[in-house]
């Protein structure tokens, strides 16, 4: 059995210096790819570091809404190269955050719509984040035409209505350990729903730490408890989601085997 942690951040603090025991302590629960989600000029950087270091690490670059304020064409230039490195594979995680709100949100909504512009000029895939904002998050991404590139809701926690919108857009959606909280029940019914082509699992590790060591550090070997949950919802084997959304994730990023 093999698992791909389609959206994990091994470039934060806790895992400095260490990513090579987390690493190994991952493959013993069966996972040997994860994409390292940046967010933020120092967080890209890591995230490219680690994937030239390690053969079975991804990069995904972006400026999330946290940092929109910043976004200028200077940080667009600099994108774009790292765009370009060999084991970049989309760009995020943009998008929106309106329980933050650490950006203004107009600005937040442009910067978004910037870089989705140049995900299109690239046809390179995204890794959206949103938080309290899905009507925007929605509108946003209609407006630009990502059916044509290609993209993931990471951490998706809406009911099954949001599911299919998004889904009928061209985006396929990423399940973190939240699907394991007994509370979640709208992100439950979705789980049991989405059409196996269309979805991935990821950590988002050190944050959303599934059962059973919820409210511990999180880490990238653990998105096999998340792929545990959806077995136990679906009614299917934790191998069947494994082959399923290693599949997708190789096919999302355009990775080749």
């Amino acid at each position: 059995m093999e698992i791909f942690d389609s959206h994990t951040h091994l470039n934060d603090a806790p895992f400095r210096g260490k990513e090579d025991i987390y690493l190994e302590r991952a493959k013993e629960l069966g996972v040997v790819k994860s994409a390292v989600a940046g967010q933020d000029p120092e967080f890209n950087e890591r995230a490219i570091n680690l994937s030239q270091r390690f053969d079975n690490l991804y990069a995904i670059v972006g400026y999330c809404p946290d940092v929109a304020k910043d976004y200028d064409q200077k940080a667009e230039d600099k994108l774009v190269e790292q765009l370009k490195e060999s084991k970049t594979v989309a760009l995020g995680e943009i998008g929106l955050d309106y329980y933050w709100d650490e950006s203004p949100r107009d600005v937040q909504r442009k910067v978004f719509a910037r870089q989705l512009d140049l995900a299109h000029s690239l046809k390179m895939p995204v890794n959206i984040h949103t938080r309290d904002a899905f009507e925007d998050t929605y509108q946003v991404l209609k407006d630009s035409r990502v059916g044509e590139y290609g993209g993931i809701i990471h951490n998706f926690n809406g009911d099954p209505g949001w599911l299919k919108k998004f889904l009928d857009l061209g985006m396929m959606v990423s399940f973190s350990g939240v699907v394991s909280f007994t509370k979640a029940v709208d992100v439950h019914a979705s789980a049991k729903v989405v059409p196996w082509d269309k979805f991935l699992i990821e950590t988002d590790a050190p944050y959303l730490t599934p059962k059973p060591y919820r409210g511990k550090q999180n880490e990238t070997g653990y998105v096999r408890y998340v792929a545990e949950a959806i077995a136990d919802l679906r009614g299917s084997s934790v191998e069947e989601v494994a082959k399923h959304t290693f599949e997708n994730t190789m096919r999302a990023y355009g990775i080749r085997k």
